[in-house]
């Protein structure tokens, strides 16, 4: 691993002017995925390794879960195995607690910090290597997966750089219409989390609208509205400590079978968290059924375009979709 310096912050001010001392500097929490790109010395043209990390976990404001009376205020340090475990969160906000007990295994989400699985960078094994520096994502004129292997890589959205965004939680936080709070040199901003991701076509460098010199401090889950439900389900090839092949955050709202309002957002699809805008029109005002809900997975996977190794994810997503509504009927 390469030498660089580390800085312990103690509030957020602090880190922001570290952030904005320091050219390249990144920020440190649970330390999960920096270590791991500091330990593979991964590189390229435009994607440097850090001279300076900066230590965020021990600031006291960034941690915890509290609750509002327009919803929950989750620090951007609160570690999974608490969003997991959270009594208000697993009995009003449901799908965020399966969704932060699907992340590794206990130990993984026992140092793994909420916003440290939302900003993430890709798994894409061409991302990680060092050995691909023309990588797109690191600054170059190529993506490896177009010819290579890509079994894991996006069927929706491709376009320069085929990644799939990793986070299991930013699904479940999109589709209960979530916002986060970003600290900068220039003050606080609000980002639906919806807009806080960003593919390719807009960035091939970066995932998300965190500036170099920008901290994420909190998430806010607003409140659901009456006769709401939801589900998470992950499919994976290995029962623990494996990234999504496909995964779905549905929450819908209604009674007596009558879907009113319906958010479905899909995991590892697309380069970000995918919201399938074009099912949700479809159910909602619709009565659920098995109809119903095989049509909705069919539109979203409209416009799909598999690469060489993956349009079996095009049958999970569908599948998963229908089976995931009607278990919510």
């Amino acid at each position: 691993m390469r030498q660089f310096k580390h800085f312990d912050a103690k509030t957020v001010e602090e880190a922001i002017a570290i952030l904005s001392e320091y050219e390249n500097a990144r920020i440190i929490a649970g330390g999960q995925d920096v270590l791991t790109l500091l330990k593979d010395k991964v590189r390229g043209p435009k994607f440097g390794l850090p001279d300076v990390v900066v230590n965020i976990k021990n600031i006291p404001e960034l941690i915890g879960v509290r609750e509002t009376a327009d919803g929950l205020e989750i620090g951007a340090l609160t570690i999974l195995s608490d969003i997991e475990s959270h009594p208000t969160i697993q009995e009003q906000y449901g799908v965020l607690a399966k969704a932060a007990g699907e992340v590794g295994t206990p130990q993984v989400r026992n140092v793994g910090t909420l916003g440290g699985n939302l900003c993430q960078r890709p798994r894409c094994w061409y991302f990680r290597r060092a050995l691909f520096d023309k990588c797109y994502k690191k600054g170059g004129d190529f993506c490896f997966a177009v010819t290579g292997e890509n079994s894991y890589h996006c069927i929706l959205k491709g376009e320069l750089c085929y990644v799939v965004h990793p986070s299991d939680t930013a699904p479940a936080l999109m589709a209960l219409n979530a916002s986060v709070k970003i600290a900068g040199p220039d003050g606080v901003r609000t980002v639906p989390l919806d807009e806080f991701f960003i593919g390719p076509r807009e960035d091939v460098l970066h995932e998300n609208v965190l500036q170099p010199n920008e901290v994420l401090t909190q998430v806010q889950v607003p409140t659901p509205t009456a006769n709401t439900r939801g589900a998470f389900v992950k499919v994976k090839e290995r029962r623990v400590l494996d990234f999504a092949l496909v995964s779905l955050a549905a929450v819908v709202s209604g009674q007596n079978g009558t879907i009113d309002k319906a958010t479905l957002v899909l995991g590892s699809i697309a380069p970000t968290p995918y919201r399938a805008t074009e099912a949700e029109k479809i159910l909602e005002g619709g009565t659920l059924n098995e109809a119903l809900a095989q049509r909705a997975g069919e539109a979203v996977v409209m416009g799909a375009r598999p690469m060489s190794q993956n349009a079996y994810k095009v049958d999970i997503v569908k599948g998963l979709v229908q089976q995931t509504l009607l278990s919510l009927a």
